[in-house]
Formats: C-alpha cells, sequence, structure tokens
C-alpha cells in the first residue's frame, strides 16, 4: 500500500522513561584506542540489511572471540549490537553466559580496527567467573525465578531473578525484577524495567504524520519509519488497543474534543525522533534494525504519566489531570523513546548513578531532538518538560543550564550521588551535557536566559550542540555499559571525543573541562 503524508494540527508529545538495564560497578577499559579524524570515527548509516549481516557474521565468530578473550570455557557471548563506523571500525557489544545461564552485569563491547585487528574491551565488569551452578548448599529457587549469575558487584556468584508484576497507585504498571543470592536467600538488588515520568500536554502545531491507505481507509501506520503504528487504548490499560482509522486522512482537531489528537501527537514525536537518529546518529530505528515501535494514547484515566515498555517495546501516554491534558510534548517524546536506545546499546542500570546517567541520557536526546524538530511551536531549548506545565505555573520539569533550580537535582557529583532518585542524579550529566555544548555562564539561545555556573568557578568554553550530542551517542554505543557510573562516563566520552577528533583536540580538552566544572575528575 502507497503511504500517505497528510498536513495534521496541533500536537504534543510524551513524557517520562524508559527501559533502563541493570547493574552497579566500575568500567574498565583495555586496550588502545584509535585517534582517527571527526568523519571517519562516527557512525556508518546502515540498512536494516546490513546491520543485520554485521549481527550474523559477529554471531558466527563469537565463539572465537570469547577464546580472544581468555573467557571460560564456561562462558559465552551473545551478540546483541553491532556499529560499524566510517573508517570500517566495529564496536560490538554482547552479553554473557556460564554454562547456559544470563551472567547480570557480564557485557562487554569488542573495538575492531577495519582489519579486524582488536583495539580494546570495553567491559562492565573485569572479575572473572568461576561460581557453582548447583549442590545442596543453594536455598531453594523461588517460585517463578530463573538461575542467573550476578557479576555486576562484588564477586561473582550464583543467584535467582523473580519478576514481581504490580500496579502502582497512580495506575502505572510494574514489573520489579528482585535478584537474591542463591547460597544466603538475601536480596543482592532490585530494579523495575518499566519507567516513568511526569507532564501535560502541549501542542506542535500543523505538522505531517505518516498513513497508508487500507481497505479504502486511512491507518496511522508510517511505514517509511519502520511501521511505527499508534494505537487508541480508550482509557483501558492492557492489550495494544485500537489502531487509528480516519476516511478522509486528516487527523485530530487540535484539542482533547477529538481521541485522535493525542494520535497525531504520539506520531509526531516517534517520527521526529527517528528521523534525528537516522540523519544524525546513521542509526536506524531504536534497535539500529530499521523496525519501529508502536504508540498507545489514552491510557488509563486521569493517568498523569507516560512510560516506555522494553518488553512490547511501546510507548504509552495518559491524558493528564481531568483527561484535558495528554502527556505528549516533543522532547518528552524523544526522552521515552531514548530509553529504548539505551536499553539496545549502553543498557545503564536504571539505579544509582548508572540511573542517573540513564536518565540523563535521554533528556540528552530529548533536548536534541527538540532542537533539531525545528518546530516554530515548540522550539528548542535546555529545558526539560517546559511545555508540559507539569509545576502548574509555567515552570519546566528540569533545568540543564543549572539543574538545581527545579528544587531536587544535583548540579554536581558528590559522594551521595548514587543515593538519590534518578531524576535528580541525572543533573550532573545533563549540566554537563549544557556546559560542553554551550559553556558556562550567562547566554541567551532561542529567547531563553541561561545562566550556567561550574562547581570549581572555572569558565568552560562550550563546543556546539552538534559536536557535544555526538560524542556522548558515541560513548553510549560503544563505551557505556550497565555498571557506568560518573567516573566511567568521563572516560568513555573523552575516548569518544578521541575517536571522533583526536587526542589532543580542542573537543578533548572541552570534555575534560566539562566534567570538571560538574566535579567528575
Amino acid at each position: 500500500m502507497t503511504p500517505h503524508i497528510s498536513r495534521r494540527t496541533t500536537l504534543s508529545i510524551a513524557t517520562a522513561v524508559a527501559a533502563g538495564a541493570l547493574l552497579t560497578g566500575a568500567l574498565t577499559t583495555t586496550g588502545a584506542s584509535a585517534q582517527p579524524s571527526a568523519p571517519s570515527a562516527t557512525p556508518l548509516a546502515l540498512s536494516a540489511t546490513a546491520h543485520a549481516d554485521l549481527m550474523h557474521d559477529a554471531s558466527a565468530q563469537a565463539a572465537d572471540t570469547a577464546k580472544e578473550l581468555k573467557l571460560g570455557s564456561k562462558e559465552k557471548l551473545v551478540v546483541r549490537d553491532v556499529v560499524k563506523d566510517r573508517d570500517g571500525a566495529t564496536h560490538t557489544r554482547y552479553e554473557r553466559t556460564y554454562e547456559g545461564l544470563p551472567v547480570l552485569g557480564g557485557d562487554l563491547v569488542v573495538h575492531r580496527t577495519k582489519s579486524g585487528a582488536r583495539e580494546g574491551v570495553t567491559r562492565a565488569t573485569s572479575k572473572s567467573i568461576d561460581v557453582a551452578t548447583s549442590g545442596a548448599s543453594l536455598k531453594a529457587a523461588p517460585s517463578g525465578a530463573r538461575k542467573v549469575v550476578w557479576a555486576a558487584s562484588g564477586t561473582p556468584r550464583l543467584a535467582y531473578e523473580k519478576v514481581v508484576k504490580s500496579t502502582e497507585k497512580d495506575g502505572t504498571p510494574s514489573r520489579l525484577h528482585v535478584i537474591t543470592d542463591a547460597a544466603t536467600g538475601k536480596k543482592i538488588f532490585s530494579y523495575d524495567d518499566i519507567k516513568t515520568g511526569t507532564g501535560e500536554s502541549q501542542y506542535s502545531g500543523s505538522v505531517e504524520v505518516g498513513s497508508k491507505e487500507s481497505g479504502g481507509s486511512f491507518a496511522l501506520t508510517d511505514d517509511t519509519r519502520g511501521g511505527h503504528s499508534t494505537y487508541d487504548l480508550k482509557h483501558g490499560e492492557s492489550g495494544q488497543g485500537t489502531l487509528f482509522t480516519d476516511d478522509d486522512d486528516k487527523w485530530g482537531d487540535g484539542t482533547t474534543n477529538d481521541a485522535a489528537t493525542a494520535g497525531v501527537d504520539a506520531a509526531y514525536g516517534a517520527q521526529v525522533t527517528w528521523d534525528y537518529y537516522k540523519s544524525v546518529h546513521g542509526r536506524s530505528g531504536i534497535n539500529g534494525d530499521g523496525k519501529g515501535a508502536y504508540s498507545r494514547v489514552h491510557y488509563g484515566n486521569a493517568y498523569v504519566n507516560a512510560f516506555w515498555d522494553d518488553s512490547c517495546f511501546c510507548m504509552t501516554y495518559g491524558d493528564g489531570e481531568g483527561d484535558a491534558k495528554p502527556l505528549t510534548s516533543i522532547d518528552v517524546a524523544a526522552h521515552e523513546m531514548s530509553h529504548g536506545v539505551t536499553a539496545a546499546t549502553g543498557n545503564m542500570e536504571y539505579s544509582g548513578e548508572s540511573g542517573g546517567l540513564n536518565e540523563a541520557t535521554s533528556d540528552i536526546f530529548g533536548t536534541s531532538v527538540e532542537f533539531y524538530a525545528n518546530n516554530s511551536k515548540d522550539v528548542g531549548d535546555y529545558l526539560i518538560g517546559e511545555m508540559i506545565d507539569i509545576n502548574g505555573d509555567g515552570s519546566p520539569l528540569r533545568y540543564m543550564d543549572k539543574p538545581s533550580k527545579d528544587g531536587s537535582s544535583l548540579d554536581s557529583w558528590s559522594a551521595d550521588a548514587g543515593n538519590v532518585d534518578v531524576h535528580y542524579s541525572s543533573g550532573i550529566a545533563n549540566h554537563f551535557f549544557y556546559l560542553l555544548s554551550e559553556g558556562s555562564g550567562k547566554k541567551t539561545i532561542n529567547g531563553v536566559d541561561y545562566d550556567s555556573p561550574t562547581s570549581d568557578g572555572s569558565t568552560v568554553t562550550g563546543i556546539g550542540r552538534d559536536k557535544a550530542e555526538k560524542i556522548w551517542f558515541k560513548a553510549l554505543t560503544t563505551y557505556f555499559t550497565s555498571t557506568t557510573d560518573y567516573a566511567d562516563a568521563r572516560k568513555g566520552t573523552i575516548s569518544a571525543a578521541t575517536d571522533l577528533y583526536g587526542a589532543d583536540s580542542a573537543e578533548v580538552k572541552a570534555v575534560e573541562a566539562a566534567w570538571s566544572g560538574v566535579n567528575v575528575k
């Protein structure tokens, strides 16, 4: 069927958070890092077929790679993603198994030159694995639990992982993963793979959305972007919902009187986010495989939230207070989808410092997409959720130039950063990104006034958002792992900037200065 593009009235997009990952620990990088010029080290735009071929080839070589890395005979590598640079270098991300059991915190990235020579390895943990997977001393597994190896912190050990499903008081679904020590029965760790945020709605004006004709009517399905489709839950809280259809290919009326308006907002947010990742970073879809996610709107009743769920590969949006303001603004929609990108790449644990970095990554790319969209109704800025009026006084949800202006977020790192809610510890990386992009001090951008301080009183000169977002993306996809903390993020972004711009470049110096400006040294 021929896809149709229609111009549609005002929109808004989504807020919140997404499927993060698992673990806490130190990132260790071994081996030399290449230092090519900027164009050659940027990711190559891959078709879905080319990406699939790289994944297939890496899988075929996984056993040899495991031997090359001197992993134990009981360990195997499972390919999760491959990034190829313009110069032919590859960065292959692996999960690990031990006697067939998943190793939580065992992920690693192997960096190779065009010729296939190994340049280095980025590991979530450097500790070797040698555990007994059976024996009389083990506690009985909790009902419905699976056996795993826990390697994210401390000495690798046998553990059980149980998923407890429930619903929060506000209607948000919960899928809590609880990890317990198989020998003692004590809880080691827990995380929820449904990640959420809060917000209300803002329109983005008349926009184009992808649709396709089917049986004399039109469906809100965009075949030019991996078949992304938008569904109406009609205030339900389960299932996929009903695909939006229309007889004349004119969607919504710009108000909540028409249920399709929220569908347009969600479709538009998915569209500009897809276009951003493809045109700026060469990534075709969230997983890099050319397949679109899907969106569900009108979740629950007066649900003031939105969330990304990696298990359904979908975004879900509530309608806000009184079902009057759907949670759909550009930076928030991009924030949601970016949690999916993080889950497919660095997969930083959504807890502690790793969780703050996970959350900040969505803020960073939510902001980047908003600038990229160049929408006259929602201009680019370094404010998060400024259009959704979550506070009821017109103030944004978060500020990147000085995160503490929201009353809770951290401007800079301290030893307590890992104990702060991830939406607030994310302020450290958000502030870093602003400083790297724009520099410290006062300035006005797109009509918004900023005044960004540094923790040590230093002056930071920005390198521009275009370079800053490329550095963050390369670090996310090639150097971040499930256990990355702020010290690791500093190392990873310096490595990324070195790859892109050279070891002695102004960009590397700016990365170092921006991290120092938020007390990550």
